[in-house]
Formats: structure tokens, C-alpha cells, sequence
């Protein structure tokens, strides 16, 4: 029986660094990825590194993922109108796989409708989110990392325990003391 894959949404100025610890737990645990972007042109991140999706999203087997990984971005903006993004979380959602979200990247939870009734963090301005409307304040937490269910949130500050809380939650083995954690 094939491994199940963790899928790693890639979309203009995505953050790197918030995925390095959950990447390389994943690494650890001996969890295949697979990279998924919008289309199948090159995809350059916040920081300037350039990445080649490894499929586009409409041609991801949702059946060979048990997970999501979705890294914040520095302009959010520039996902408001990627409904195929929407859609792909929502199928992600309906196959009770493990999300995992950083940083501004709650937003396309949000906008999916997958974050309602469900306690959550965010790496954005409280004022930002109201403007938005597609968040339900009242299950905003301003903790650094929040678990709900299938749905793991944090801020992108939290980059460290969000890999923890995500290779945990796939029941992976891994040594955390590679991290600085002892």
C-alpha cells in the first residue's frame, strides 16, 4: 500500500521559513510531500526563492493525501480570487484530512468556509480580519498556535511549534532536539 502524501500549496511571495520545521519533520518522519501549485509555472516565494510545483491543483489525486500544508503569504490579496484554492480546501475538509495553516494562510480557510464553528489564530491584524468579513471573530484566539479538530492554526512566529504540532499530529517520529527543543 502506497504512503499517503502531504500536499504543500505554493502561491506568489508564500513564506519559506514558516514551512522549514514542518517540512523537515516531515522529512524525519519519512512523510512524502508533494508540491501543488495553481498551474505548473515556477512560483517564487517572499524571500525570493523560486520553486516548480510538482503538480497543478487540478491534477492532485485527493485520495493519495491524508494532509495540507499551507504556508502564509506576504500579500494575501494576491489569493482573493483563486476559487480552484477554495474548492480544493473544501474537498481537503470533506476527506477529514489534517490542515495545517500559518500565518495569513487562515485566511483561505476562512474564505473556503472550513473555519466556521471552529476556535482558530491567525498572523494578521484583528482590524484587517473585520475588513476581510469572512472571519467569525468570536473563535479568533490570539494564542500562538491553535489545534481544532483536523484544523491546526498558528502565527507565523510560532513556525517552530506549528511543525511540532502538525508531525504530532500525523503520528510521525521525529527528534524535535533539531529544533532547539529539548
Amino acid at each position: 500500500m502506497k504512503k499517503k502524501k502531504t500536499a504543500v500549496l505554493l502561491y506568489p511571495e508564500f513564506s519559506e521559513y514558516e514551512l522549514t520545521v514542518a517540512l523537515s519533520i516531515l522529512m524525519q518522519g519519512n512523510k512524502p510531500i508533494i508540491t501543488v501549485g495553481i498551474d505548473s509555472m515556477p512560483v517564487k516565494g517572499e524571500s525570493g526563492l523560486t520553486c516548480v510545483p510538482d503538480t497543478e491543483i487540478d491534477d492532485v489525486d485527493i485520495q493519495e493525501l491524508d494532509s495540507l500544508l499551507l504556508p502564509g503569504c506576504m500579500d494575501i490579496s494576491l489569493l482573493f480570487d483563486k476559487d480552484k484554492w477554495f474548492a480544493f480546501i473544501r474537498k481537503a475538509v470533506n476527506e477529514k484530512m489534517i490542515i495545517a495553516s500559518i500565518s495569513s494562510s487562515p485566511y483561505l480557510l476562512a474564505k473556503a468556509g472550513v473555519l466556521k464553528g471552529k476556535k482558530y489564530t491567525i498572523g494578521m491584524e484583528e482590524e484587517v480580519m473585520r475588513e476581510l468579513d469572512v472571519f467569525e471573530m468570536e473563535k479568533y484566539s490570539r494564542d500562538l498556535i491553535v489545534q481544532d479538530g483536523n484544523l491546526i492554526t498558528a502565527k507565523g512566529s510560532g513556525f517552530i511549534e506549528f511543525g511540532n504540532l502538525f508531525g504530532q499530529a500525523l503520528g510521525l517520529e521525529f527528534d524535535m532536539r533539531w529544533y532547539g527543543k529539548r
